[in-house]
This record gives C-alpha cells, sequence and structure tokens, in this order.
C-alpha cells in the first residue's frame, strides 16, 4: 500500500479508544466491584476470571482463523460490525447488574464476562489484523501500533478519570457514545489493505504463525511480559486501599501512569525508527524492572513515592503498547504471510494476553487468600504477601522476559 496518510492513520487508530474503555474496567475494577457489591471471595472470583479468560483465549485462534478465511469477500469492517453489539450489551450488563443473591451473582458474573470478551476478542483481533496488513514498513508500522496504542492510553486515562470522579454510570455512558462514533469513523475513512484470495480454512491453519522460528520467541517474551504486566494490574486497587491505604488517590495513580505512558510514546517510536524495536524494547524492560521495584515495602500514606513510581513506570509502558505489535507486523512480514495470515497472528498473541490476565487472577487472588490476606483487612502477613505479589515478582518476570527478548533473533528486522 502506498504510504499512510495522517487522517488513515488517526481513522484507523481511533478505535482504540472505545476498546481502552472497555478493557481497563474490566482488568482492573471488576474483582473488586463484585467482592464489594455482593461479598463474593477473592477465590470465587479469581476462578470465575480464569475460567472466563481460558474460555476467551481459547476462541481467539479461532476467530483469527474465521476472520482469514472470510475476509476476501468482507474486509475487516464486517467483523467490526459484528462485535458491537457484544461489547455494547456485555459492558451494559457487566458493570449494572440487578439485585442478587450471592449465587446468582456469580452466574451473572460469568455470563456477562463472556459475552463482552467475545465482542472484545472480534474486533481486538479484526483491529490489529487490519493495521498490520496496511503497511509493513518500519517507519509506518511503529507509528501505526503507535496512534492506535495511543487512543488507547486516551480511553484508559479516561476510564480512570471517569470511574474515580463520577462513577461507573458515567463511564458506561461514555464508552456508548465512543463505541459509535469511533466506529463510524473507522468503518467510513480507515484505509482498507488490498484483499487477497480466500484461504483455506482448518484448525491446523492456526497453528501456521509456530512453524516460525522468530515468532516462536516472541510469543515466549509476551507470555512472560505479559504476566509481569497483568499481575499488579489485577492486584493494584487492593494494593492503593489495603498497603497504601490511599483508595480515593487510586484514580489519580492509574491517570499518572497512562499519561506518562502516552507522553513517552512518541520518543520510543523514535528510538525505535533508529535502532530496532527489539532493541528499544529490552531498554524499556529494563527500565520498567528499575522503577517499579521500589514499589515493594512501601508503607501506608506513601503518596508521592508511589506516583513517581507510576510515572517512571507509565514511561516504559509507551514501549511495551507501540513496540510489540509493530514488531509482530515484522515477523508476520519476514514469513511472507502478509496481507493472509494476520489472523492466525493476532488470534495467537491475543490468546496468549488473555492466558496472560486469566493466570494472573486465577493465581494470585487466591493465593493471595491462602496466605492470609483479606480485601479491607490490615494485617502484617496479609500486607507482606500483597507486595511480594504485586511488585517483587513482576519485576522478577519482568527482568525474565529481557532475558529472553535479548537472546531472540528479532534485532535483525
Amino acid at each position: 500500500m502506498d504510504k499512510l496518510s495522517l487522517s488513515s492513520y488517526f481513522s484507523y487508530g481511533l478505535f482504540g479508544l472505545p476498546l481502552a474503555l472497555v478493557a481497563l474496567p474490566i482488568y482492573v475494577y471488576v474483582p473488586q466491584f463484585y467482592s464489594e457489591r455482593f461479598g463474593l471471595s477473592l477465590t470465587l472470583i479469581g476462578a470465575t476470571l480464569l475460567i472466563a479468560r481460558v474460555f476467551d483465549a481459547f476462541i481467539d485462534p479461532l476467530i483469527g482463523m474465521w476472520i482469514d478465511h472470510s475476509k476476501s469477500n468482507h474486509g475487516y469492517r464486517r467483523f467490526i460490525l459484528i462485535a458491537l453489539p457484544f461489547l455494547a450489551f456485555g459492558f451494559l450488563a457487566l458493570f449494572h447488574p440487578p439485585q442478587l443473591a450471592r449465587n446468582a451473582a456469580l452466574a451473572w458474573f460469568m455470563a456477562t464476562l463472556l459475552l463482552v470478551y467475545v465482542g472484545f476478542s472480534l474486533a481486538t483481533i479484526a483491529h490489529q489484523s487490519w493495521g498490520a496488513a496496511l503497511t509493513q514498513k518500519l517507519n509506518e508500522r511503529s507509528r501505526l501500533t503507535a496512534t492506535r496504542e495511543g487512543c488507547g492510553l486516551v480511553g484508559v486515562i479516561l476510564a480512570a478519570s471517569l470511574t474515580g470522579l463520577l462513577g461507573l454510570d458515567w463511564l458506561s455512558g461514555t464508552f456508548i457514545v465512543t463505541l459509535l462514533i469511533c466506529s463510524i469513523v473507522l468503518l467510513k475513512m480507515a484505509p482498507e489493505p488490498l484483499r487477497m484470495p480466500a484461504l483455506k480454512s482448518s484448525w491446523k491453519m492456526m497453528l501456521i504463525p509456530f512453524h516460525t522460528l522468530r515468532f516462536r520467541w516472541l510469543f515466549a517474551v509476551l507470555i512472560v511480559n505479559g504476566i509481569a504486566a497483568s499481575i499488579p494490574a489485577t492486584l493494584f486497587l487492593f494494593f492503593a486501599k489495603d498497603q497504601l491505604q490511599l483508595p480515593h488517590y487510586a484514580g489519580l495513580f492509574l491517570m499518572l501512569y497512562f499519561a506518562a505512558a502516552a507522553c513517552s510514546m512518541p520518543l520510543w517510536v523514535a528510538l525505535a525508527k533508529r535502532h530496532g524495536e527489539a532493541r528499544i524494547w529490552l531498554l524499556a524492560m529494563l527500565l520498567s524492572a528499575s522503577a517499579f521495584i521500589w514499589a515493594y515495602g512501601l508503607s501506608a500514606g506513601a503518596a508521592l513515592p508511589f506516583g513517581i513510581i507510576c510515572v517512571l513506570s507509565g514511561l516504559t509502558l509507551g514501549a511495551d503498547l507501540a513496540l510489540p505489535p509493530a514488531l509482530l507486523a515484522a515477523v508476520i512480514a519476514k514469513a511472507g504471510h502478509s496481507g493472509q495470515r494476520e489472523g492466525a497472528y493476532f488470534g495467537a498473541w491475543s490468546w496468549a494476553t488473555k492466558m496472560n490476565l486469566a493466570l494472573a487472577a486465577g493465581i494470585s487472588l487466591p493465593l493471595l487468600q491462602q496466605l492470609g490476606y483479606v480485601p479491607g483487612v490490615v494485617n502484617n502477613s496479609g500486607a507482606h504477601a500483597l507486595s511480594v505479589a504485586y511488585a517483587l515478582l513482576p519485576c522478577i518476570l519482568k527482568l525474565t522476559a529481557a532475558a529472553i527478548l535479548w537472546r531472540a533473533p528479532l534485532r535483525d528486522i
């Protein structure tokens, strides 16, 4: 495809905003919301999230295969349209449940999670595949993913601020309006990649990405790095409320974190253009662990130190968001699958992301409960377990991911 215009970047990337408005509340606010609203235990919430996210993860490769098989006739727009009602109705039902008994609330939680996950998965895989098919040029692929993820960060900041200041009702209304507007912009204005002939569809096609050595290395990095990021996301509200005892600052901390990421993204893109995505992503991982390790051992009331940690670690998040998808687009191009198998690659990519979140919730929440942590109850054993799980373990995993990336054959693309 010819060089992309500024309007092409924007019309494509803007759809990342409503997707982020869905993602942040589900990944951050859901555990505490259902714990406080219906009195569900962390073990029940963790198990429910694990089951729902594992189901969600395993449908992602099927969605990717379906997209690859059908896009030659309908393009990517059809899949976005199908996803919209699942996203809208699932989100509203999840965060506006009726008054229910505990068992019924647990069933409602599971059903609405599955509904919104289906819509989110379909929309995300179609949107990311669309972007990867638009361009494989080094300069443009980083800019395109940075535009999408930058719009996503605006959505995250909006979600954090609205939830913290006005509550979930305002967030829900804002989500529906932005979903409608951004969908129209994407469907009417974004460029469509050249359509390739229909591809053979079978379950074996889902495994094609794993035939590529570079993808296997990149996939390993994604798994370890993703778990490192998912654990703090799952435990953030508990850490802010019970360890720092600053629940009223939670929204501010999130805004600092994601605003720093948004501001840093142009810098990471510029560095990647000069030195390559893999090298710069490795640098960002090392800086991230160096900044976040200081969260371990913070005591109650440490608002300023934690705010500084949020800013510093947020600056490295910009690389985590912009560079891996661009690197994946390069892997797809090197494998000769551009315009053909993006759905399979991003289906596997999305599967890994969901499994990271599933494992983070399904393991960390029940483990914390077994170690003596009870939400809302402050004691020495529970506080120490929370600090280790929230800050120390993610840094160890982040450094492990950096070591894998250092060995990966990805610096030559």
